[in-house]
C-alpha cells in the first residue's frame, strides 16, 4: 500500500471511530481535518482527470454531474455520527398526519382546473434484474399481458379524457434503463398523453480503502460496474437540470406527485390534489409524503418524526443499533413511507437555488464482480421533507401502496384479488377485508418470472386467502383455491403437484403429499 493509500486508509478508519461515537484525541482530529482536505483534492483531482476524457459537447452537462457528485463527497466526509439524536425525537404533533377520509372530493368543473397544475412523475431508474428479467423493471408484464409502464400511460390517458386535460407524464430513467425506455415509449405516440424522460445522474463509484473513483474515464458502457445511479433522491437536482422543472413552472404547472413505477396503487388522487390546490387554511403545503398504517411485513419501512420543529422521515440505517427495536414497533412508529409524495414545484426550484436541500446520506457498500469493495453515496427522495416549510403526511388507506418487488407480490396482482379498470387495480368486492394475503415464496424455485410463470397451470384463487408459503418444488395445476392459512414445503428431492380443482383451506402440505388440518 503506497503513501496515498495509507492516508485514505486512516481517514477511513477514522471515519468510522467517529460515526462509532468513539471520544478522538484532539491530535486525531486534527489528522482527520487534513486527510478530508487531502480526500477532497485527490477525488477532485481524479474527476478532473476523468472530465478530460467526455467530447467537448458534452462536458458541460457531465460537469454538473461530476460537481453535484463532489459536494455529495463532500457531505459524506462532513458527517460525523448518527443524523438523528434519539433523545430529541418529539412526538408527532396532532395536526401533523391528516387522515385521507377527512379529505374533500372536488366538484367535477374543479377538477380540470387541478388537474391543468398537474406533473406526474415516476421513478424508473431500476432494472428486473432480482426478478430475473432484462432491461427495466417498467417492462416486466403484471397484469394481462400489460407492463406496469402500459398500467401508468393508460391511467394518465384515462385521467386526461376524462376531465378534457393534458396531465404529463414524466419518467426519471437512469443510465441502466434509459435506452431501453426510449425504444419502449415510442409505442405511445398515438395516445392523448405528452410524455417526458430526462436522466438521473450517473456517479463514479468509489474504491472503500483509496475513496478514489474507480471508473478510469467516462465512457460508460465500456464499464458499467464503475458507475452508478445515486438514488431516487437525485430527482430534484436532475429535474432542474434536465430543464423540465423551469418548463413545467413557465406553464403554470404547480405540483408534481412523484412514485416508484412499480408501486401499481400510486394513481393520481383527486382528493389529495384538491387539499394542495384548495386548502380550507392559507398555509400552503409545500410537500406531502403520503403514510400508511405499519404492519409486520413493513417494520423495517421508513417512518415520519417530528425533529427540530420539521416533519422528516426516518430511516431504519439512521437508527442507533439500541433503539432499532423500539423503531420496529407498531405502537411507538405506527405509520411508514409509502414513496408517494407530492411537491410544490417553485419551492423546488427555491431550495435547490438556496442550496439548502439537505438529505441523509445512503452509504451502500457493494463488492464488484473482480472483488473490489467500493461504495456508492445515495440519498433517498422523502428526506427532502424538511427542507420544505409546511411538510404534511397523509395516512391513506392501504391500496395506495402496492408495490410488485418479488413475484410473491406478482402472484396478487395476478390474481383474482384485483380487476383491472382503466390501468388502475381494483381490489374485488368479494375480498371480506381490505388488507392482502401475506404471501411467502422459495427463492429457489419462484424469484424469477419466467420460472414462477412455469408453476402455475393458471392463477389460483385467492379472494379468502389470509397466508401463504411454499417451498421447494410444488406446482399447482388449473383451478386451484387456497383459503385461510396454507403451507406447502417440499422437501429437498421431493416434488409436490397441487392438483387441478383442489381446494385448500387452513391445510399443511409437506413433503410426502400428506394433508392436514392446520
Amino acid at each position: 500500500m503506497d503513501r496515498t493509500s495509507q492516508i485514505f486508509h486512516k481517514l477511513f478508519i477514522v471515519e468510522k471511530s467517529v460515526r462509532g461515537h468513539q471520544r478522538v484525541p484532539s491530535g486525531s482530529r486534527e489528522f482527520k481535518e487534513l486527510t478530508k482536505r487531502d480526500a477532497q483534492i485527490q477525488l477532485q483531482h481524479e474527476l478532473d482527470k476523468l472530465l478530460s476524457t467526455v467530447p467537448d459537447l458534452r462536458q458541460p452537462s457531465v460537469k454538473k454531474e461530476l460537481d453535484g457528485f463532489a459536494q455529495l463527497f463532500h457531505r459524506f466526509l462532513q458527517e460525523e455520527g448518527p443524523s438523528v439524536d434519539w433523545e430529541r425525537i418529539d412526538r408527532l404533533p396532532e395536526n401533523a398526519v391528516r387522515d385521507y377520509s377527512t379529505l374533500q372530493l372536488p366538484s367535477a368543473d374543479q377538477i380540470h382546473l387541478m388537474l391543468e397544475k398537474l406533473v406526474v412523475v415516476k421513478l424508473n431508474g431500476g432494472l428486473g434484474t432480482s426478478m430475473g428479467c432484462h432491461g427495466p423493471k417498467s417492462v416486466i408484464p403484471v397484469r394481462s399481458d400489460l407492463t406496469f409502464l402500459d398500467l401508468t400511460v393508460q391511467q394518465i390517458e384515462h385521467l386526461n379524457k376524462t376531465y378534457k386535460t393534458n396531465v404529463p407524464l414524466v419518467l426519471m430513467n437512469s443510465f441502466n434503463t434509459d435506452e431501453d425506455t426510449q425504444k419502449i415509449i415510442r409505442k405511445y405516440k398515438g395516445l392523448q398523453i405528452e410524455m417526458y424522460t430526462f436522466n438521473q445522474s450517473c456517479f463514479p463509484r468509489i474504491n472503500r480503502e483509496s475513496l478514489l473513483p474507480v471508473a478510469k474515464n467516462c465512457n460508460i458502457d465500456a464499464d458499467m460496474e464503475a458507475w452508478y445511479p445515486p438514488g431516487h433522491g437525485d430527482f430534484y437536482e436532475s429535474f432542474k437540470n434536465s430543464g423540465l422543472l423551469r418548463k413545467f413552472i413557465q406553464a403554470g404547472r404547480e405540483y408534481c406527485f412523484i412514485s416508484n413505477i412499480d408501486n401499481l396503487g400510486a394513481t393520481v388522487d383527486l382528493n389529495i390534489l384538491n387539499l394542495l390546490l384548495n386548502p380550507s387554511e392559507e398555509n400552503s403545503t409545500e410537500f406531502v409524503m403520503e403514510v400508511t398504517d405499519k404492519t409486520r411485513a413493513d417494520v423495517k419501512g421508513g417512518t415520519l418524526i417530528q425533529y427540530e420543529n420539521k416533519l422528516r422521515l426516518l430511516e431504519i440505517a439512521q437508527v442507533p443499533k439500541e433503539h432499532v427495536d423500539e423503531f420496529k414497533s407498531i405502537k411507538t412508529f405506527k405509520f411508514f413511507n409509502t414513496n408517494n409524495l407530492w411537491a410544490k414545484l417553485d419551492a423546488i426550484e427555491r431550495v435547490l437555488n438556496e442550496n439548502s436541500l439537505n438529505m441523509e446520506i445512503i452509504v451502500n457498500n457493494k463488492c464488484l464482480a473482480n472483488g473490489l469493495n467500493v461504495i456508492q453515496l445515495e440519498t433517498a427522495v422523502g428526506a427532502a421533507m424538511k427542507s420544505f416549510e409546511g411538510g404534511l403526511g397523509i395516512s391513506v388507506p392501504r391500496s395506495r401502496f402496492l408495490p410488485v418487488k418479488k413475484t410473491s407480490d406478482l402472484l396478487l396482482v395476478m390474481s383474482n384479488l384485483y380487476s383491472l379498470n382503466k390501468g388502475s387495480l381494483v381490489m374485488s368486492p368479494q375480498r371480506m377485508f381490505p388488507t392482502t394475503p401475506l404471501v411467502k415464496l422459495g427463492d429457489n424455485h419462484f424469484s424469477k418470472v419466467k420460472e414462477f410463470l412455469s408453476r402455475f397451470a393458471n392463477i389460483p384463487d385467492l379472494i379468502e386467502l389470509d397466508h401463504l408459503t411454499v417451498s421447494g418444488d410444488v406446482t399447482f395445476g388449473r383451478g386451484v383455491s387456497l383459503k385461510g392459512t396454507v403451507i406447502i414445503i417440499a422437501n429437498h428431492g421431493d416434488r409436490i403437484d397441487i392438483p387441478s380443482g383442489a381446494l385448500l383451506e387452513n391445510k399443511i402440505v409437506s413433503g410426502n403429499m400428506r394433508i392436514l388440518d392446520h
